[in-house]
């Protein structure tokens, strides 16, 4: 391993499952779902109902206060994890050289709650109505931005927007600068669009569910899959190399970041395969990896039929059929685009650090010609060394990441 691998050695979690790296794992371990009737809004005249709130969930104690009115909820959530993340870590920012460290996000939406009741005002009212602040609230990169400036971090920054891929194409961007000149990374990401003006700008992908039950309507993988649930929330990860953490006393800890790769899917609008198989196996070749050497599959579940066939003929391509176990804890939260594959990330690792498989909740009939080893019912207990993390965006954004088993003990 190089001096420049990357460790993960700290996790921020805010997630529908739970606020905390250990209140989420449990509730994944139990199959307790996060999803239900959205409360933002009355969802009645909505097709989509339900959705993965992160319940219990204020910024009033959690967010500096001035930052509050100025930022959205999703950057909220963004800074308490990040704050989390860093405690997590032991690393106290103002001890390390402020352009040595780094943030890079992912977000798929950016602010839609800010930006949708600052229009309210502009429509109702004029332009005087509007905040200064809907300049910037709104915007991708507004939740990089305040995590660099309220932890004096100056080095190379950024957001990555491929929908569910962005968190995997954010996290690998930071391995990227752990090999030149940062010695920390903050990365991840999170998102929230459960706002009216944020679930219309959803629904013409057609890939939403419309289903009332909450355990019956985010089906991956299953005969009755009929598109998934949004959510909420996600996870903010601190990366350093591998000889800092070990200067620190911190060796591997969560786990080590050790390969990635990235596509472009447009197989929906031309005759080309798609590049799921390929993006796994140039993810391998990174790792130096062989299949063998990967023992659960952490997949990207969208729950619509023909997608759901190309992630399950991917895995079987480069696996075999029923080669590897597969999970989708997203089931239990909802897709949470920006925030989703960082927070299957660390999900991940807490899987190799505990040696447990969680299940996937809700699929009990795998449909026609899907051939995996979806675990289901109950958490299956292994031998776990490295988990593949796959997620796709919608518009054809692929990325794959392998990640390596770490050697910090549960809390």
């Amino acid at each position: 391993m190089s001096p420049t691998t990357a460790v993960v050695t700290g996790l921020g979690i805010v997630a529908p499952t739970g606020l905390g790296i250990e209140e989420h794992w449990q509730a994944v371990l139990a199959g307790k779902s996060g999803i239900s009737r959205i409360t933002r809004f009355d969802p009645s005249e909505y097709p989509t109902k339900l959705a993965g709130e992160v319940a219990g969930f204020t910024a009033k104690g959690r967010v500096p206060g001035r930052l509050i009115p100025q930022t959205d909820h999703w950057t909220h959530m963004a800074l308490f994890a990040a704050e989390s993340s860093l405690a997590d870590a032991g690393v106290d920012p103002t001890q390390l050289p402020e352009f040595e460290m780094a943030v890079v996000t992912s977000s798929s939406s950016g602010g839609t709650d800010f930006g949708q009741h600052e229009m309210e005002r502009l429509y109702q009212n004029g332009p005087s109505w509007v905040g200064a602040y809907q300049s910037i609230a709104w915007f991708y990169a507004a939740t990089t931005g305040q995590i660099s400036i309220r932890h004096g971090m100056r080095g190379p920054c950024g957001v990555l927007c491929a929908e569910q891929a962005g968190g995997l194409d954010a996290i690998g961007q930071a391995r990227r600068l752990l090999r030149t000149q940062s010695q920390l990374v903050v990365t991840g990401g999170t998102d929230s669009s459960l706002c009216p003006y944020g679930l219309v700008a959803q629904l013409p992908t057609g890939l939403l569910s419309t289903s009332e039950s909450s355990d019956r309507a985010y089906l991956p993988f299953d005969t009755e899959a009929a598109g998934y649930i949004p959510g909420e929330g996600g996870a903010i990860l601190v990366t350093e190399r591998e000889s800092t953490a070990t200067a620190r006393g911190l060796g591997k800890g969560y786990g080590t970041i050790l390969g990635y790769a990235a596509g472009f899917d447009q197989s929906e609008r031309t005759d080309r395969k798609p590049v799921l198989a390929g993006v796994i196996r140039r993810a391998l070749d990174d790792a130096q990896l062989n299949t063998t050497d990967i023992d659960v599959v952490f997949a990207d579940a969208t729950a619509d039929p023909r997608l759901d066939l190309i992630e399950a003929d991917a895995i079987t391509e480069v696996f075999g059929a029923r080669g590897v176990p597969v999970t989708a804890p997203k089931t239990l939260t909802g897709r949470l685009f920006g925030g989703g594959a960082p927070l299957d990330v660390a999900t991940a690792l807490l899987a190799l650090r505990d040696g447990v498989i969680p299940f996937t909740a809700g699929p009990n009939r795998l449909a026609n010609g899907i051939d995996i080893d979806l675990v289901l019912n109950t958490p299956r207990e292994a031998q776990l060394r490295h988990a593949l993390v796959l997620a796709r965006g919608y518009g054809g954004f692929t990325a794959a990441m392998v990640v390596g088993k770490g050697d910090r003990s549960p809390a």
